[in-house]
């Protein structure tokens, strides 16, 4: 008797895996499925990332990230032969789902997470949000501290209430013109 439903048709799975080795893993499944010949049941490996965009030493620079560390999404159609391959891959800990059967991932879901792959533009990656104190770098307020009050992510820009004259002022400023206090 087979260990796994037969034909639960073609999904995502996800596969849990040792973090960091996130990369290794896609990478080792993509050649175990060349090597035990399973390209009609395992059609896909991705390990989710988007790129965005963080300050480092003064200056912008587009990272990529992974959406889901520790993760690795399997685009398959489970058979006991093709749960084989997958789980007993180098540092696959497991499927996610309850005992020996996979969970598929929900089409909205997956659809969000492919999205959000495909994604051109970076988003900025502040260390801070609204409500923190921070310093003024750069800039006419330069050395002053002020409380953040708004945050667009989109252009990269920061709306800081600045104390001048008793009271507070919003100033529009650059990211890279405040750090934390």
């Amino acid at each position: 008797m087979p260990k796994q439903q037969i034909n639960l048709g073609r999904n995502w799975y996800v596969v849990h895996t040792y973090s960091g080795y996130e990369d290794a893993v896609a990478s080792s499944l993509r050649q175990r499925v060349e090597a035990f010949g399973m390209q009609d049941k395992i059609f896909n490996v991705l390990v989710p990332k988007e790129k965005k965009i963080k300050i480092r030493q003064g200056k912008r620079v587009v990272v990529e990230e992974k959406i889901y560390p520790g993760y690795v999404f399997v685009d398959m159609i489970v058979t006991d032969d093709s749960w084989y391959v997958v789980r007993n891959t180098p540092m696959v800990t497991g499927f996610v789902g309850a005992g020996t059967t996979p969970r598929a991932v929900e089409e909205e879901e997956m659809k969000e997470i492919l999205k959000k792959t495909g994604e051109e533009e970076p988003r900025y990656k502040i260390e801070f949000k609204v409500g923190d104190l921070v310093k003024i770098t750069d800039g006419p307020f330069k050395n002053r501290e002020g409380k953040v009050n708004e945050i667009d992510y989109e252009r990269g820009r920061v709306k800081v209430m600045v104390p001048l004259f008793g009271r507070d002022t919003p100033v529009d400023l650059d990211f890279l013109q405040v750090k934390k206090a």
